[in-house]
């Protein structure tokens, strides 16, 4: 635990967000670092529980009292060992995480829970900073060749395992960088890239290859992996976007948020876009979606320098606290979130359903036509919605992004090639992370559907031991304690 009575000492302590006038201005992240002391005052807000639900909180079974103690202590290289045996990227977690641990910890009855996820960011930080964190290339190689296909968390927790294990691990991306969808996926000023291209460099001094645009199933056939490789671990995430078919959608101006995220992502990095570029600048702009995409579609439209930023959510707004009746800890909260990018200025409504897109006679988008929607138990007793009549208008937006999920993995290419099969969900099928295709295994959003980074990084882990069981008949990968109950959050 940390100090005995840290938990009534210090209160929780976040690290000041820089100004909001000036941020918007650069992609740069958005906090600033805490100093050292502060960082251990936190920790020792632990309280040694007895019964550590944070546990049960992350799904990768972080054990986060023994890391806070470390920190505690001032005892860092052991906080990073500590940290490094659940979570093979804690700098990538640490900054981008939803951190569920916190809405467990026992301190979150009735007090704010402790700042893990920040201590976490902070190890890591001072890992690379004090060079604890250095390639260790397996002792011992196996012989055996895995194929990873998708390079994002999944992908990269895949390989870095089963690298540990001695095997030999090639990872194919379609992109023309690593990273998936950490590198186009997440805005710059929530994890900037020199993070990912740092952790790249060590595992690649570990022995691991990575091939950039190799799209398998296009310019890859799915033959040449299986006729070179002994093993496949498909981590291709849940690329397929959700869309929104009424009418107007072909108008110009009605874009995925992906192809507006990942853009502004490649201009960060200095690269020419080949295709029509999405721009937000002195747009009304409507995001349609409440999530976490969705606000980091308001963030880069602030920086764009857009006229407006709306947010609108279908669902109803949800309440600023916990609901201890319907709603009790340690489960998620369903509260209220607003994040660095709402700070910076957003109009966010709930309850409203889009009608059409309105556009002008050169087809491009004038307007978005929407209504207010009020939920209830229907006849039937499920919760539906109707419309309130007399709230139907039209709202100007030049630009409008669909930020509303993942249908699943996309269905040609590779999942076609191999004939594999997919779940009720249009995920891929596996049993024990074996698709029904004997040695292609698959891990992250692509095997169980749009989730958060630090499943798929979970993901990534299992899938690693199952292959490594496969190849080798038994494994000394770190497996998961099965007996906590995670609790999920979708993105």
């Amino acid at each position: 635990m940390g100090q005995i009575d840290g938990f009534m000492k210090f209160e929780r302590e976040m690290p000041k967000s820089r100004d909001t006038k000036e941020r918007i201005k650069d992609y740069k992240e958005v906090y600033n670092p805490l100093d050292k002391e502060k960082v251990k005052q936190q920790a020792a807000r632990c309280m040694d529980c007895g019964v550590p639900f944070c546990h049960n909180g992350c799904p990768l079974g972080n054990n986060i009292p023994d890391f806070n103690d470390a920190v505690y202590n001032g005892k860092w290289e052991e906080a990073i060992r500590i940290l490094s045996s659940t979570n093979n990227f804690p700098e990538f977690t640490g900054r981008i995480c939803p951190a569920p641990c916190e809405a467990s910890c026992v301190l979150s009855i009735n007090n704010k829970p402790v700042t893990i996820e920040y201590i976490e960011k902070t190890i890591a930080e001072q890992a690379f900073e004090k060079g604890y964190l250095k390639p260790t290339p397996p002792k011992h190689r196996t012989g055996k060749r895995v194929a990873v296909v998708g390079s994002g968390p999944a992908g990269l927790a895949a390989a870095a395992q089963l690298n540990k294990a001695g095997h030999w691990v090639t990872v194919f991306e379609r992109s023309d960088r690593i990273g998936g969808l950490l590198r186009y996926g997440i805005p710059d000023f929530k994890l900037e890239k020199h993070v990912i291209d740092r952790r790249l460099r060590l595992m690649e001094q570990e022995g691991i290859v990575f091939r950039t645009n190799a799209h398998v199933g296009v310019n890859i056939s799915a033959k040449h992996l299986q006729d070179e490789f002994d093993a496949i671990v498909m981590c291709g995430g849940a690329s397929a976007p959700r869309d929104l078919p009424i009418p107007g959608r072909n108008l110009k101006g009605v874009h995925f948020a992906m192809d507006f995220l990942s853009q502004q992502n490649k201009r960060v990095a200095g690269d020419k876009l080949a295709i029509e570029e999405i721009m937000a600048t002195d747009k009304n702009v409507l995001v349609i979606g409440g999530g976490d995409t969705g606000s980091d579609c308001v963030g880069t439209s602030n920086r764009h320098g857009a006229k407006s930023v709306t947010q609108i959510e279908l669902l109803a707004k949800p309440p600023a606290k916990r609901d201890d009746a319907n709603n009790p800890w340690p489960l998620w909260p369903m509260i209220l979130n607003t994040s660095s990018s709402h700070e910076e200025g957003a109009n966010r409504q709930w309850a409203i359903l889009t009608k059409e897109f309105v556009g002008d006679s050169a087809g491009r988008l004038t307007g978005m036509k929407l209504v207010d929607i009020k939920w209830g138990v229907n006849a039937q007793g499920k919760m539906g919605f109707e419309e309130i009549a007399g709230t139907e208008r039209v709202i100007p937006c030049e630009l409008v992004t669909l930020a509303i999920g993942f249908v699943g993995a996309e269905k040609g290419g590779l999942v076609e090639e191999l004939k594999l099969e997919l779940d009720e969900r249009g995920n891929i099928k596996t049993q024990n992370y074996m698709s029904t295709q004997e040695g292609v295994f698959s891990a992250g959003d692509v095997r169980r559907g749009q989730s958060l980074v630090v499943w798929a990084i979970s993901e990534g882990r299992e899938a690693a031991r199952a292959v490594d069981t496969w190849l080798m008949g038994s494994s000394n990968l770190e497996a998961k304690d099965e007996s906590f109950i995670h609790i999920e959050q979708e993105a």
